[in-house]
């Protein structure tokens, strides 16, 4: 048997070379036997099912197993009105986080409403808002989030609005560093959604926890495109906004293959969340649409 002969000898010596290079060294760092980072990576939003949570047919607390088990995604966003009154309860906290554990779901964020204004006029009024987001950021910490989410309130001039909220971002963000979580701010209507406007406040905030949540959606008059791009320098998270699709599994509202190339363009490789708003389909066919296309495109970048 001559041929298995050699054919044995030849995978023995090839396995010690290996190994060789390997001690040696010669291996590239990341290593030919570690699996590469995917271009980016997908996350499901809670409002994609804001539905089936405000109508009781889906328990806040059943958030992380639909995610895993019906879309098979690791992450999952919050949002804060979904268990608004469970921000400084040790136990619920607690039940959320045994209960990511259990499906292996990396609870990434929380987004935050109806907190007040941090830039509203009244001094007093903006430090209370800054308290009231406090207590979340707290809770952000204890679900091991890496970030929330706020909105850019106030009101005044466009450059009062500006310096506003950029005070109460500030004031904000340096208490989220005490406790490692980033605030971040979504394209979510009013002067936000204006991208010049907001990358504005970015760099009157100036804090390395501070940063933008682009939004595919959420524009009006403001070129949606241009706004993600003026965005994506400050992004800490994208939100992949859904509404419609076609025959071909196309978003039909929203270009995704231009969105993804001006994410990719900016160099994040962070996570993009699925948030399906549509009501043509159901909100899991949505979701799930949102997610096949995301996917798909991915495949065709370097690394997909």
């Amino acid at each position: 048997m001559p041929d298995q002969v050699s054919r044995r000898e030849f995978l023995s010596r090839a396995s010690g070379a290996a190994a060789g290079a390997l001690l040696a060294g010669q291996l590239p760092r990341d290593g030919a036997l570690r699996r590469a980072e995917p271009p980016f990576k997908i996350s499901l939003a809670q409002w994609s099912l804001h539905r089936a949570l405000r109508s009781g047919q889906l328990d806040h607390l059943d958030f992380a197993k639909v995610a895993r088990r019906e879309f098979d995604l690791e992450a999952i966003e919050y949002v804060n009105t979904f268990f608004k009154d469970k921000a400084t309860n040790a136990a619920y906290l607690a039940e959320m986080n045994r209960r990511a554990n259990e499906y292996g779901v990396y609870q990434h964020l929380i987004m935050i409403d109806v907190e007040g204004a941090l830039g509203d006029p009244d001094p007093v009024l903006r430090e209370k808002a800054v308290e009231n987001h406090r207590r979340w950021v707290d809770a952000a910490a204890t679900l091991g989030c890496a970030t929330i989410r706020v909105n850019a309130e106030s009101s005044g001039s466009v450059e009062e609005q500006q310096k506003l909220v950029a005070d109460g971002l500030r004031a904000l963000s340096e208490y989220g560093d005490t406790r490692q979580v980033n605030v971040i701010v979504e394209n979510h209507g009013g002067l936000s959604s204006n991208g010049a406007w907001l990358a504005g406040v970015m760099k009157l905030v100036n804090h390395p926890r501070c940063g933008t949540l682009p939004d595919f959606g959420n524009f009006t008059s403001y070129d949606r495109y241009q706004g993600v791009t003026e965005l994506m320098p400050y992004a800490k998270a994208v939100s992949a906004k859904s509404f419609a699709f076609d025959d071909r599994g196309e978003e039909t509202t929203i270009d995704f293959h231009r969105m993804l190339g001006i994410v990719m363009a900016a160099g994040f490789h962070g996570w993009i969340g699925i948030e399906y708003e549509g009501d043509r389909l159901g909100e899991r066919e949505g979701i799930a649409k949102t997610k096949a296309l995301l996917t798909r495109i991915r495949s065709g970048l370097p690394g997909g």
